[in-house]
C-alpha cells in the first residue's frame, strides 16, 4: 500500500499559509493580477500572472516553502523531487540558492523547454518512463533518487506555499466571485481554496482539467479516486493518471466542482493571452482562461491563475500559427 493511501492530507490553515508567505517572500515574487480587457466573455475576467516568477511557474513557491523547513542534516544529501517540468525547476532553483545538488526525476516525454532550465540551475535530469514516474508520485520514492524528496503536491508545506496565491488574489480582489485554478496533482487548487474560503467563505474554487486528461472530474463522478486514460498533448503540465488518493479528501471537500475544456479551447486561450495581453502561457497556464470564457456566468468577477509559461518555442509557434493560418 502506498504512501498516499495510508495518510490523507488534511487542509492547511490561513496560519499555515500566512507562515508560509513569509518564508518565501524573499525568493517569490507577489505576481500581479491583470484584467482581461476588450475579450467576448460574459465574465469580468481577472489572470493571476504565475508566469513572471523566476522560473516562469508558480511552483517555486511551494518548493520554496517546503525546502525552507529542512534542516542541514535533512539536505546534507541534497534533494529530488518527481516533476514533468515546473516543479523540477522550483526544487534546482531553490536547491541552488541553499546551495545544495538536486535530482529530479522527469518522464521521458518532458518538453525540452523545462529539462534545459532544469540543467541550466544545475540540477541533475534523471529520465523514465511515464509509469514509474507517476509511481514515484504515488509512493514518494524510487530507486532512482537520493536525497530528501520534495513532493510536487502532496505535501502540507507545498499546499501552504501554493496557497500563498490565494492571500494575494483575496487581497487585489476581495469582492472575487470564483477563483480557477488548474489541477495537475491538486496542490495547487486546494492550497488557494483553503486560504481564500478561510479569508471568504462564499468565493467558489473550480479546478480546471482538458478532456483528454481530467482524472478530478471522473473522480468526482465516481465519488472516489478513479484511473483514466490519459493522453498526452502539449498541455504537459495538468493531467495525471488520476487523483492521489493521499489528494482526494482535500480536493474533494474544499473544490466546487472540476471545469473540462477541450485541446482547441486551450489554444484558443493561448493565443487571446499572447495576442490580447502579450502573454506568453504554457498550455496548463491557459486552462483557466479557456473555462472562463467556456463556464464562467454574466457578471461574475474571475480570477484566473496563468500558472505557467514553460512552453517549447515549436509548440508555441504551431498553435499562433494555426490561427494565422485560419484567418487568411
Amino acid at each position: 500500500m502506498t504512501l498516499d493511501a495510508i495518510n490523507p492530507l488534511a487542509p492547511v490553515s490561513l496560519d499555515d499559509v500566512r507562515s508560509a508567505a513569509s518564508r518565501i517572500a524573499d525568493l517569490a515574487m507577489r505576481t500581479p493580477l491583470i484584467q482581461l480587457h476588450d475579450v467576448d466573455a460574459a465574465c469580468t475576467m481577472h489572470c493571476k500572472l504565475e508566469i513572471l516568477q523566476p522560473i516562469g511557474s508558480f511552483k517555486i513557491r511551494g518548493a520554496a516553502s517546503a525546502m525552507r523547513t529542512m534542516s542541514s542534516a535533512e539536505l546534507a544529501e541534497g534533494v529530488c523531487t518527481a516533476s514533468a517540468g515546473n516543479m523540477a525547476q522550483g526544487v534546482a532553483w531553490c536547491a541552488r540558492e541553499l546551495g545544495v545538488s538536486a535530482r529530479i526525476l522527469v518522464p521521458e516525454a518532458a518538453p525540452a523547454a523545462k529539462t534545459d532550465a532544469i540543467e541550466r540551475m544545475g540540477a541533475a535530469v534523471i529520465r523514465a518512463p511515464y509509469a514509474h514516474w507517476w509511481r514515484t508520485i504515488e509512493t514518494h520514492e524510487s530507486p532512482l533518487l537520493s536525497g530528501a524528496f520534495v513532493h510536487p503536491v502532496a505535501d502540507a508545506r507545498v499546499v501552504a506555499g501554493n496557497g500563498t496565491i490565494g492571500l494575494e488574489i483575496l487581497e487585489d480582489l476581495p469582492d472575487v466571485d470564483a477563483i480557477l485554478v488548474p489541477f495537475g496533482g491538486g496542490g495547487l487548487a486546494s492550497g488557494i481554496a483553503c486560504a481564500a474560503k478561510a479569508i471568504k467563505q462564499d468565493v467558489k474554487v473550480y479546478a480546471c482539467e482538458v478532456e483528454t486528461a481530467a482524472p478530478l472530474a471522473a473522480s468526482l463522478q465516481a465519488d472516489r479516486p478513479v484511473a483514466i486514460e490519459r493522453t498526452p498533448s502539449f498541455v504537459d503540465g495538468i493531467g495525471g493518471a488520476s487523483v492521489l488518493p493521499r489528494m482526494w479528501p482535500m480536493v474533494r471537500d474544499v473544490l466546487d466542482g472540476s471545469l473540462v475544456v477541450s485541446l482547441e479551447e486551450v489554444a484558443s486561450a493561448i493565443r487571446l493571452l499572447a495576442s490580447r495581453a502579450r502573454v506568453v502561457a504554457e498550455g496548463a497556464g491557459a486552462v483557466c482562461v479557456a473555462a472562463a470564457f467556456k463556464h464562467m456566468r454574466d457578471g461574475e468577477r474571475v480570477a484566473c491563475v496563468v500558472s505557467g509559461g514553460n512552453i517549447d518555442s515549436a509548440v508555441l509557434g504551431e498553435i499562433l500559427q494555426q490561427h494565422h493560418t485560419a484567418s487568411m
